[in-house]
């Protein structure tokens, strides 16, 4: 196999694991990546404005407010306005959402992170760089992208893609 065959290979390989995650994680849990990460970040919180929660999550604000709509929807956080100041909503989450996160599995992002932590400051580096240079080669520099290891819409409402 030519070299470039075995880095295609590898990147299907990351597609392929990051799909298969996703999916599991719809099916044990009814959630995508990105609300999972919402709700985790609700619960070390306790509550947090939109804002607050779209730099936590690395989303734009728009994007988030959608994933809140949904959650909403389906009873796992509410929206009050703040008691001080009542310009600013707050995002709280229901005890619903204490049931649903507390048989979720973990992201994969967070065996990820855990795993590239490990690693030697020059490791990382030589990833990164060969990463960056990787998403440049398939014209994907551009691309808007947070890091939640998810495929499909990140504010999808089909959870099985």
């Amino acid at each position: 196999m030519n070299r470039y065959d075995e880095v295609l290979v590898a990147l299907r390989r990351i597609i392929r694991a990051t799909d298969m995650h996703s999916r599991q994680l719809s099916k044990v849990s009814g959630l995508t990546a990105p609300q999972l990460l919402i709700l985790q970040l609700l619960r070390q919180h306790g509550e947090l404005t939109v804002g607050e929660i779209a730099h936590g999550v690395n989303l734009s604000q728009a994007t988030v407010t959608t994933i809140i709509d949904r959650l909403a929807k389906r009873d796992l956080v509410r929206r009050e306005r703040g008691s001080s100041d009542k310009r600013k909503v707050f995002v709280h989450l229901t005890e619903a959402a204490d049931a649903v996160l507390a048989d979720a599995p973990k992201p994969l992002q967070d065996s990820f992170i855990q795993q590239f932590q490990d690693l030697h400051d020059w490791e990382q580096t030589m990833i990164l760089s060969s990463l960056e240079r990787v998403a440049y080669m398939m014209d994907a520099q551009h691309i808007d992208a947070s890091p939640v290891l998810d495929v499909g819409q990140l504010d999808r409402t089909d959870q099985n893609h």
